[in-house]
């Protein structure tokens, strides 16, 4: 079975520095320590619906 929601694993682990980023939950609490300008720069208005709708 596999597994749904924010505990759902990634096919390949995402490498952010010394981090690595397994399931979602760990790629939302990531998102989270992000300064707000870094943020709203890097990530374009579609590219967040684009993976908010994916995550539901």
């Amino acid at each position: 079975m596999t597994e749904r929601g924010w505990g759902r694993r990634f096919e390949d682990p995402i490498r952010i520095g010394d981090r690595v980023l397994v399931t979602l939950l760990d790629a939302g609490e990531y998102i989270a320590t992000l300064p707000i300008r870094d943020f709203c720069h890097s990530i374009s208005g579609l590219e967040m619906n684009t993976a908010a709708e994916t995550m539901y």
